[in-house]
């Protein structure tokens, strides 16, 4: 599965997020309500999601676990073995 760039869900939730500070503030905004409905569309279709409050969700899960995988996996990485070597270096 493609996932998309972790910059770009977390600048689109934050977008999503500020923008429905807004519409909490001005509910009878056009604008507002229109703007806050868009950037939450854009949430969806970025996140695979038909709600815009579950696709906020799964970003938020989707960030989490992007910022856990990197500890993880620096771990496990380590040199190659010594004493091994490989069948081109004969």
């Amino acid at each position: 599965m493609l996932l998309p760039a972790k910059a770009e869900v977390a600048r689109q939730l934050r977008r999503y997020r500020a923008w429905e500070r807004v519409m909490l503030a001005s509910p009878t905004d056009l604008t507002v309500r229109a703007t806050f409905e868009d950037s939450g569309y854009t949430l969806c279709v970025l996140m695979g999601k038909r709600c815009a409050r579950e696709a906020a969700d799964a970003a938020e899960r989707y960030l989490r676990e992007q910022r856990e995988r990197p500890r993880a996996a620096a771990v496990g990485r380590r040199g190659p073995p010594s004493g091994r070597r490989s069948p081109a270096g004969r």
